[in-house]
């Protein structure tokens, strides 16, 4: 009688929801503060983030995704709870909301059971889990329904997901742990190991936004950025610079590997698909795409045609919307 469809991109670092019929109403990230004496929400999303590594004795900020998967079952459901109710669900007799929820490529059957169960706790009546990289050619207008091959490289906060995919399906695919949060936990370590200088999460992902570089010659203007931090010798506050070309080596490693999961995905490919990807590209989305000089790093090594979709971080939560605009 009532009801809500709902496309929710359970990511890592960040929620997405797409409500259908109004597009994407909600993108904030996957935190959530608790009170440790009451169990109690105090906060989740933006505000929640603002209080990692702030927190007093008895609040804790916590991210309850890990790698793409559920970490912490009943905070999953805490903060699903929330963002679905605040997207509009009701908890109401007559009241159905449908959810279609994504996940990693690679998951097992029993963190995808996870991730179904959370979404019914939460207060679904119907969910459907969609595979990543099948949302994200949704999502970035790739026509996947024919019989030519198209290539997505998701690149998320806890996952990369790699993905040939044609006649409405996945052909061959490959789902890595490395997105995000391992380029900021690589600015932490590269930071700490030349520096001497400890900084935290949200510290090294200012530094990944502002001067980060996937190619040796850094941004074009060499961008710098000042961070602040405590020292390790000294134990005192103490600000250094960091610039594109240094930071292009703390994330050297981690780009690398997920430039090596696409080229054993295109091994893997059937060769008429090849050839169509030859002529189409390969279509970068997802968060991680963003940092400079990406696409053409990935174009230098494989020899393809790079694009880069109109609206990566969004593209996995408008493909849940044509999923929902289907049959369900």
């Amino acid at each position: 009688m009532f009801g809500i469809d709902l496309g929710i991109d359970l990511g890592t670092a960040s929620v997405l929801v797409y409500a259908k019929g109004k597009g994407i109403v909600m993108h904030e990230p996957s935190v959530v503060a608790i009170d440790k004496n009451t169990n109690k929400r105090i906060a989740v999303g933006e505000e929640a983030r603002l209080m990692l590594g702030r927190t007093p004795g008895n609040i804790v900020a916590v991210r309850p995704m890990r790698d793409g998967v559920i970490a912490d079952y009943k905070t999953t459901e805490l903060m699903l709870k929330y963002f679905m109710e605040k997207a509009g669900a009701r908890r109401w007799p007559f009241f159905r909301t449908r959810v279609v929820v994504c996940i990693p490529s690679g998951v097992t059957e029993v963190e995808e059971r996870a991730v179904k169960q959370a979404a019914y706790q939460a207060g679904a009546k119907h969910v459907k889990v969609v595979e990543e990289p099948y949302a994200a050619a949704l999502g970035a207008g790739l026509d996947i329904t024919g019989a030519t091959g198209s290539m997505v490289v998701d690149i998320g906060g806890g996952t990369t997901d790699i993905a040939v995919l044609a006649l409405g399906g996945i052909v061959c695919k490959r789902s890595l742990r490395v997105g995000g949060d391992k380029f900021d936990e690589a600015i932490m370590r590269h930071i700490r190991r030349e520096h001497n200088l400890m900084i935290g999460e949200r510290t090294a992902e200012e530094i990944k936004i502002a001067v980060g570089s996937a190619i040796r010659e850094g941004r074009p203007d060499n961008a710098i950025i000042d961070v602040r931090g405590r020292d390790l010798v000294t134990g005192l506050p103490k600000t250094i610079t960091v610039d594109s070309k240094e930071c292009f080596e703390a994330l050297e490693e981690s780009i690398e590997a997920i430039v090596a999961g696409v080229k054993e995905v295109l091994e893997r490919t059937p060769p008429e698909l090849s050839a169509d990807i030859l002529n189409k590209g390969i279509v970068m989305t997802g968060g991680g795409s963003l940092i400079y000089g990406f696409d053409i790093r990935l174009a230098r090594e494989t020899g393809l045609p790079v694009i880069l979709a109109e609206d990566p971080i969004s593209c996995v939560a408008l493909g849940t919307g044509k999923v929902l605009d289907g049959s369900f």
